[in-house]
């Protein structure tokens, strides 16, 4: 007793059940595994591995390390109930190898359960008393030919609070009601009945009808089990969090109670009988009830948790993989009404160059001043673009700035004139504030440091976006109500893939950025940045093994996601890997050229014949993907910078009438439609049924953040600041 090891870790089960799972074949996902567990980052083995996993993308590679972590917390759960059963004496074999077999972890549960230890409970008291025995006889429900007294007098014993017959007959109901509320079939059972027949159910709390105003919808409200969406269901379970509704599944309780009769109480000459079924109806609504609620609400909690987290993950790639307007000398203004508008210059590289503040909008309205300053700096520094942060006064500082560029003069040899752009500034607050952006510009107020990111954001939203917790950045569709640390997993690992998929610059790039390339992570970062500060910019990428604890290991996950322009060897600058260095040797030899003449040389780069490369090492996948980095080396997966161009005179939410045609933005995407910031501090809806003309099964589908669309107001709720948009009446 108790001296029993268990590892319940089966990699060749966890290995075919996460083939069944994902539908890969058995050996790519052992390979997979493999890989993962040795320590490759998902970007690296997606891009790198091709030949060993058999051409598995990212998204398979994510479902297999998803289940993978659950094969890991089911095994160490086992074990854990293992260990728990065993120190009780209570393991019996036929129960080890159930639950070393077990691959539900609802079912692993419900097995632990008659072990689980309890707070103290009306049958654990029974117990105590000595009604156990009388108990057993009870669950038999065997007819016994004699006087029911007879039977229930023996345990009478005023000394252990059992004073008369009737309190000893409860006792040993309360023990039958417990027994039969933790067998695993009947659990089972009455958890299919709620989830294919139950209703979930909320209500309004007595006296909080006014503080819930906004949850009117689910005042009162029911709808099935199986067809709940995820939105509605977090609305609700965010309403009972704020103690506003009471959240439950509810029944059709008698149809259930007759089943559940039938299926505990057998016997109709049992002297006992009554009391079987008025201990069945206990069991049902004091046991069984709330603990299938209980199971049903979590699952559904979660399946809506997987849902919405993966609807935040798809924005935020949308908006990290969002068009960069490119190395241009770029005027970030941070808009403002007492406080005025900060504006910073950039250079083409991020570099901050000088910064001020204007007050063009009320109270001070000085629009002669601010337009002589930006004047000044645009001349100046040959500003290009001008980023506009769309929070409070962005379209007051929005409509001056489109004057200023009215009026330029562009007859005086000034050239053309600087393009503006609004620019979201979710969480631009929180970087300033932040211990980063206090590295970054020590000697910089906050409100300046505010300016340069929406400045940043405009010139590459990526390089800029992964300073912030992805949190902040307000793409999200319940996020403080989902599973945090799924959360958190989720959106890290999409900012690693997003980071990963475009490559950094090595010699420009923050630390904030390099932590999320594959193997490197924030502690290697900041070694990266101090060792460039102290020794200058990387002429290889080999020179990365010089960083103090930077190893094999993560040089091999890292290399071919970073880029050196001008370095002494040009495929530092693409995505061919270092390990693959050797093959381009080959091909250029093959061609009578050098390296550096291939590289970015399309019409050689065509010439070759990938087959005539493939060995031992590198397989045909990977020599594609050499040819077409050859061809075209560096290149940035992201699409071309455009600009919405938002309606003149319509600022605020009174500008709007139903009927109009404006330009807009789409900020969030959910499961019941799209945002849209069409230019009046409030961003209307497009919901899904107004997407397009055909069935839209998500609104994912036909949208993205970052979209410029062309939408028809519909409706403009003033009082509750809401606005109906169309896309497909537009």
């Amino acid at each position: 007793m108790g001296s029993l090891t268990f590892d319940c870790f089966d990699p060749e089960q966890a290995a075919r059940s996460i083939a069944a799972a994902t539908e890969v074949a058995d050996r790519q996902v052992r390979t997979a595994i493999e890989l993962l567990e040795d320590g490759n980052t998902l970007p690296f083995i997606a891009r790198y591995r091709k030949e060993a996993t058999g051409g598995l993308d990212e998204t398979v590679l994510r479902s297999i390390e998803d289940a993978l972590a659950r094969a890991h917390d089911l095994a160490r759960r086992k074990t854990t109930i293992l260990r728990t059963i065993d120190e009780q004496g209570m393991l019996a074999p036929e129960l080890r190898r159930r639950i070393e077999q077990c691959q539900d972890k609802q079912v692993l549960e419900d097995l632990y359960l008659p072990f689980k230890p309890k707070r103290r409970t009306r049958a654990a008291t029974a117990r105590e008393r000595g009604l156990q025995p009388l108990a057993d006889v009870l669950l038999q429900q065997k007819a016994l030919g004699r006087p029911r007294s007879e039977v229930v007098r023996p345990f009478v014993d005023p000394e252990k609070d059992v004073p008369d017959e009737h309190s000893a007959l409860q006792g040993a109901c309360d023990i039958v009601a417990e027994q039969w509320s933790e067998d695993i079939h009947t659990r089972r059972w009455l958890n299919e009945q709620a989830s294919k027949y139950g209703r979930v159910r909320s209500k309004l709390k007595r006296g909080k009808k006014e503080e819930a105003a906004k949850f009117e919808t689910y005042f009162d409200h029911q709808e099935p089990v199986k067809r709940v969406p995820s939105h509605r269901l977090l609305a609700m379970k965010r309403g009972e969090a704020d103690g506003l509704l009471k959240v439950g599944i509810a029944l059709d309780d008698d149809d259930v109670l007759r089943k559940l009769k039938q299926r505990l109480v057998s016997s109709s000459q049992f002297e006992f009988h009554q009391e079987m079924l008025k201990t069945a109806e206990d069991c049902y609504q004091r046991l069984l009830l709330p603990a299938t609620e209980s199971a049903i609400l979590q699952e559904l909690k979660e399946r809506a948790d997987e849902e919405a987290i993966l609807v935040f993950v798809q924005n935020i790639r949308e908006l990290l993989l969002a068009a960069p307007a490119g190395p241009r000398v770029t005027m970030g203004i941070d808009p403002g009404f007492r406080t005025g508008c900060k504006v910073a210059v950039v250079d083409s590289t991020g570099k901050f160059l000088e910064s001020c503040t204007i007050f063009p909008t009320p109270p001070r309205s000085d629009i002669a001043a601010a337009t002589a300053t930006l004047r000044d700096l645009i001349d100046r520094h040959e500003v290009q673009l001008i980023a506009i942060g769309n929070g409070t006064a962005s379209r007051e500082t929005d409509a001056f700035v489109s004057q200023l560029l009215q009026e330029l003069d562009m007859a005086n040899g000034r050239g053309a004139a600087p393009v503006k752009v609004m620019v979201s500034e979710s969480g631009a607050s929180i970087y300033s504030a932040s211990e980063l952006a206090a590295r970054e510009y020590p000697d910089l107020d906050l409100t300046v440091r505010g300016a340069i990111s929406i400045a940043h954001r405009l010139q590459d939203p990526l390089a800029e976006l992964v300073k912030l917790d992805p949190k902040s950045i307000g793409v999200g569709q319940y996020q403080h109500d989902v599973n945090q640390t799924q959360l958190r997993r989720g959106l890290e690992r999409e900012v690693q893939s997003c980071v990963n998929a475009v490559g950094v610059d090595l010699n420009m790039a923050s630390s904030a950025l390099l932590a999320h390339i594959a193997g490197v992570g924030p502690k290697l970062a900041e070694r990266i940045v101090e060792h460039r500060d102290a020794n200058g910019p990387f002429d290889s990428r080999q020179r990365l093994l010089d960083v103090p604890k930077l190893g094999r290991k993560a040089f091999e996950q890292a290399a071919g996601f970073l880029r050196i322009r001008d370095g002494r060897q040009p495929l530092d600058n693409s995505a061919v890997h270092p390990e693959s260095y050797r093959v381009v040797k080959k091909m250029a030899a093959q061609l009578e050229v050098t390296t550096g003449q291939l590289v970015g040389n399309a019409n050689l780069a065509a010439k070759l014949n990938a087959r005539d490369f493939v060995d031992e090492q590198c397989g045909l996948p990977t020599v594609e993907d050499i040819l077409a980095e050859l061809a075209k080396p560096g290149r940035d997966p992201r699409s071309d910078f455009k600009v919405a161009r938002f309606a003149e005179g319509v600022n605020d939410l009174q500008d709007l009438t139903a009927g109009m045609v404006l330009e807009g933005v789409v900020t969030n995407v959910t499961k019941f439609g799209a945002f849209v910031d069409v230019g009046v501090h409030q961003d209307g809806l497009v919901h899904i049924s107004e997407l397009a003309n055909e069935y839209v099964q998500s609104p994912s589908d036909v949208v993205s953040v970052g979209d410029v669309l062309q939408v028809k107001v519909l409706e403009v709720d003033q009082p509750r600041r809401r606005i109906a948009l169309s896309r497909k009446q537009a």
